[in-house]
């Protein structure tokens, strides 16, 4: 069931998310930011302008209207790629910067690990992965991995 909200979005001429206040006042540029990203991913969504000021606050996704859940879903797959590495394959060096060679969800894919320090701990068992090319490589459950997978990790934590 959906909860009534006071605002509306659209996409315009262009593509870009607008969003339609109570007062009828229309910001273009709408965004949705993810507050949990990794932990809550469909609670606490903040619906922000172009400048980063808060429009709307969303608590569940799943409360809101068919056709404008649709549309922050739509425009949070296309804001977030963060692939989930399934298996490290290789790793080039010990040192840092390392490429990896590592198979996630997606398909197969090289990352260069420029320091430790790219590698985040998240609620335990979960670490993310910053590559130097910015993209955010996600390890759901670190126990899970092989064997192998493993050893190179712990070299690296």
């Amino acid at each position: 069931m959906s909860t009534p909200i006071d605002y509306q979005l659209r996409r315009n001429a262009f593509g870009r998310l607008e969003f339609i206040g109570a007062d009828g006042e229309i910001s273009e540029g709408a965004v949705p930011v993810r507050a949990f990203p990794i932990t809550a991913p469909d609670d606490g969504i903040a619906l922000v302008d172009p400048y980063g000021h808060e429009l709307a606050w969303i608590d569940r996704l799943a409360d809101l209207p068919a056709e404008v859940r649709a549309l922050v879903e739509s425009e949070l797959a296309g804001r977030e790629f963060m692939p989930e590495i399934k298996r490290i394959v290789s790793v080039s060096s010990f040192a840092t910067p390392s490429t990896w060679e590592v198979d996630t969800e997606r398909g197969l894919a090289t990352l260069i690990l420029k320091g430790e320090e790219d590698i985040r701990r998240l609620t335990p068992p979960a670490l993310l992965i910053a590559d130097s090319h910015g993209i955010h490589f996600l390890i759901r459950d670190r126990q899970a991995l092989d064997q192998q997978s493993r050893r190179f990790l712990d070299r690296f934590l």
